[in-house]
């Protein structure tokens, strides 16, 4: 066995986040701390309801949808606010983020995933409105 393959480098996420957002500036780095550290184990573990030390691939609106669900539970009402305050107005917003997360070997993503399967999950001024806070 290869000494490299006995202790990995660890990942720079930082530095991997800090080249991304110098290459799309539209999104605050709090949004990528979001879908990378809270939101992909949330919707895989609280809406999808898979089981700890399973995965399975998500698609995008299982994505917006996990990530609208823990926003409200965050945020409650701020939650439109906040998400506008990181640059996201829209689900696509999400896709972009988290394309930008695949790019520099963040997250993965299977050959047919696009960044068009984000567009138009839901509107986001109605989805994250206070009435939906429950």
């Amino acid at each position: 066995m290869d000494e490299e393959q006995e202790n990995p480098e660890p990942i720079d996420v930082e530095g991997l986040l800090l080249r991304v957002r110098r290459r799309d500036p539209r999104y605050r780095s709090a949004a990528y701390h979001f879908v990378l550290f809270q939101g992909i184990e949330y919707t895989l573990r609280q809406y999808l309801g898979v089981p700890q030390g399973e995965f399975r691939h998500m698609n995008g609106r299982e994505i917006c949808e996990g990530l609208r669900q823990l926003a409200l539970s965050e945020f409650g009402p701020l939650a439109r606010d906040v998400w506008a305050w990181w640059g996201v107005h829209t689900t696509r917003d999400w896709g972009e983020i988290v394309f930008n997360l695949i790019s520099v070997g963040l997250l993965n993503a299977q050959d047919d995933d696009r960044v068009e399967d984000f567009i138009n999950i839901y509107d986001v001024d109605e989805a994250l409105s206070p009435a939906r806070v429950k």
